[in-house]
């Protein structure tokens, strides 16, 4: 079922860049590219959908698993980038596609568009000849729109994903506002974040879930978000969402928001 991304607005636009979304069934896309590529857009999507759907019709059992897919025969880049995911984060393969989509489109429109961002249900691919600050939402938390995370992906590409226990219709066993995750790859930051947010119950398994993420091959930074209290380690630029021009980065941590207060202190 269609549902509405009303979070979009919180993406930070570039006015020089097009706007233009892209549905295909489930597959929900925000995009900015140089120009409005909506049917070379819509056509990745159909490809790499046609790539997925295969796979699971010969395998069936890849569509519902919650443990990492162990592939024994050939199969498309966009499965295998899926499963290496799932398999590093240890979770199942479907916790990993939608960033796989945003990444394998945004990659592919690379060559037609110098930057791009790629949005897909939280997911974003991201390739901008400038510094990125995208808010973070998370749900009824008192941190919420307070704060967004500085991206920069001048040189390479970046995926940042969010997976949340109390916001959205993706499956959660955790109970966390949000948990972002910062990679190169858009898969493994998908899957991470739906690891690391499985773990989290209760302000007090922010810290053990993100031990837990650091460990996971190709994570470079986590934010974690359980009610008044936040979590931050790696690399990852914090800053005040209104105060965005002049904010040094925020101190990795555990930190809580003070009760009264308007504004977080940075």
């Amino acid at each position: 079922m269609y549902q509405k991304r009303t979070y979009r607005w919180l993406i930070d636009s570039d006015e020089a860049l097009a706007v233009f979304e892209v549905r295909v069934r489930e597959t929900d896309l925000w995009m900015q590219a140089d120009k409005p590529l909506n049917a070379e857009t819509r056509e990745l999507v159909l490809k790499y959908r046609g790539f997925i759907e295969a796979y699971i019709r010969n395998h069936p059992g890849f569509l519902y698993t919650r443990d990492p897919w162990i592939i024994k025969e050939p199969a498309p880049q966009i499965v295998t980038d899926m499963c290496d995911a799932a398999g590093r984060a240890g979770v199942g393969p479907m916790a990993a596609v939608a960033g796989a989509i945003a990444e394998h489109v945004g990659r592919d429109l690379l060559s037609l568009s110098k930057q791009v961002i790629v949005e897909n249900g939280g997911d974003i691919f991201v390739k901008l000849d400038r510094p990125f600050i995208s808010a973070v939402y998370a749900g009824n938390s008192p941190l919420s729109l307070r704060f967004g995370l500085c991206l920069d992906s001048r040189k390479n590409p970046l995926s940042v994903c969010t997976s949340s226990g109390r916001v959205g219709h993706s499956f959660s066993m955790g109970r966390a506002d949000a948990v972002c995750v910062i990679s190169r790859s858009c898969a493994l930051a998908d899957a991470a974040a739906t690891a690391i947010c499985n773990r989290i119950l209760s302000k007090q398994d922010i810290e053990a879930a993100i031990d837990f993420g650091k460990q996971i091959k190709g994570v470079l930074g986590i934010v974690a978000v359980f009610r008044d209290k936040m979590g931050v380690w790696g690399e990852v630029e914090v800053v005040p969402i209104d105060k965005r021009s002049s904010a040094s980065p925020m101190k990795k941590g555990v930190f809580e928001a003070k009760p009264g207060k308007k504004r977080l202190s940075f």
